[in-house]
């Protein structure tokens, strides 16, 4: 059961992620209401003997979350604390689902820069693990942080910024729950604006040869590949002067509803069940959106709903070694037994200097492949793990791979700076777990 909140009590109610591939028991949850009770709860905790972790609404494929110990509902920290339309910033409490952020934000004719594809998570799930949209210029989420406030395994409370503990504020923006809990985030903001989307079908020849332009053309372009095609959707979105024209209710309906959601749900059920049906299905599928444009606010465009359950592997590779990469991946596929019937999905961002992130230091390109939940993904992900950490690949933090402290020690220069930022900040290993343990070492 839930606790009262600020309080802590027996908990026999076992957690699972959204795509129901991690779970675990707690001994105890909790849901505090105010950064003080938070405070409590982590110095009860560590009197206690109980490691700590806060929890989002699950949407990271990986353990990161996962605790026997302490679990912390995020669920009474949420809404706006204060818009400084001077400064352009919004400040958040941590718990604040992206979905009710960006409707708030377009109430006050405010919107973020860039953003994912989905909306559902947290907003301190999503920075700590890295969320990430697509964009030539613009980049991730965390990106977006001008400061944040975190309370570490003592109790005490940060505030961190490039001028207030800085190389806390460096590694803090994407910290895999390591550091501590965040419990507000200030995010630089704008005036809200319009973009106009532009989606067309694409072979998968042209949109790669053609690639470097198709990105330097457009302030956000993302496509999709359906394995056992050669066929592409591409998405391009580029700022407006509007008016806003969102698609029609019918064609939304047909397309993001029944095509996107209702009736790739059936054809995955289908090629789960019959994996010899999933090559026809696909060269189907790939044929089934048709090209189409429409202009709405950011939210509106850059996020879709995805009702369709699945597990997700993401590398971001350097920019200038996608192609190859996702050529890679198509050659093994075909020469492969494999059956696969999601798309994959490509996606850019900018370098960024956030120690971890999945940019730091590099421009970087994302390429995603996924499998229907309850569909057996080892092979297919093992295989693919493989040409992209030839490439150089980051994993996504919060989603399915192999990689562990030794890899991580060679990807990423600064590493050795966040571990020992660990160190200080996390001694006795408060907001440890098994996954910590395997990306980071001890």
């Amino acid at each position: 059961m839930s606790t009262a909140a600020g309080s802590s009590g027996k908990s026999t109610a076992a957690w699972r992620n959204w795509a129901g591939n991690v779970s675990a028991r707690p001994a105890r949850e909790v849901t505090p209401a105010s950064v003080d009770e938070l405070s409590a709860a982590l110095r009860q905790a560590k009197d206690d003997g109980l490691r700590v972790k806060p929890v989002g609404t699950g949407h990271s494929f990986t353990a990161a979350a996962a605790t026997d110990g302490l679990l912390i509902r995020p669920e009474l920290l949420t809404g706006i604390r204060r818009i400084d339309r001077e400064a352009g910033t919004v400040t958040v409490e941590a718990g604040t689902p992206l979905k009710r952020l960006n409707a708030a934000l377009a109430r006050e004719g405010l919107s973020l820069t860039n953003m994912g594809d989905i909306m559902e998570q947290t907003v301190s799930g999503a920075i700590s693990t890295g969320t990430h949209g697509t964009g030539r210029d613009s980049a991730s989420i965390s990106a977006q942080i001008t400061a944040l406030e975190l309370v570490t395994a003592d109790g005490t409370v940060l505030t961190c910024s490039e001028k207030e503990n800085p190389e806390v504020f460096a590694a803090a923006r994407i910290g895999i729950g390591a550091l501590g809990v965040i419990s507000a985030i200030t995010f630089a903001v704008e005036p809200v604006f319009f973009l106009t989307a532009r989606e067309e079908p694409m072979t998968f020849d042209k949109v790669t040869s053609e690639f470097d332009a198709l990105h330097a053309e457009n302030e956000h372009f993302e496509f999709y590949w359906f394995p056992h095609t050669g066929n592409c959707t591409t998405k391009r979105n580029n700022r407006s002067v509007g008016p806003a024209a969102p698609p029609g209710k019918v064609s939304a309906f047909v397309e993001d509803e029944i095509l996107s959601n209702g009736l790739f749900q059936a054809v995955n059920t289908i090629g789960r069940a019959v994996p010899a049906t999933i090559p026809g299905i696909a060269k189907i599928s790939s044929k089934a959106l048709s090209a189409r444009t429409y202009t709405d606010i950011p939210y509106k465009v850059f996020t879709s709903p995805r009702r369709v359950r699945f597990v997700e592997m993401e590398y971001a590779v350097p920019r200038a070694a996608l192609v190859e990469t996702l050529r890679e991946l198509k050659t093994m596929v075909e020469r492969s037994h494999l059956r696969i019937s999601f798309p994959v999905e490509v996606r850019t961002a900018p370098a960024d200097d956030i120690t971890l992130s999945t940019a730091s230091g590099r421009d970087s390109a994302y390429i995603a492949v996924h499998m229907y939940r309850g569909t057996p993904y080892q092979a297919y992900f093992t295989a693919a793990e493989r040409i992209f950490t030839a490439h150089e690949g980051r994993p996504h933090w919060g989603k399915i791979h192999t990689r562990g402290a030794d890899y991580f020690a060679q990807a990423y220069p600064r590493f050795a700076e966040f571990t020992a930022l660990r160190d200080r900040l996390d001694p006795d290993r408060l907001f440890g777990n098994d996954y910590l343990r395997r990306v980071l070492g001890y």
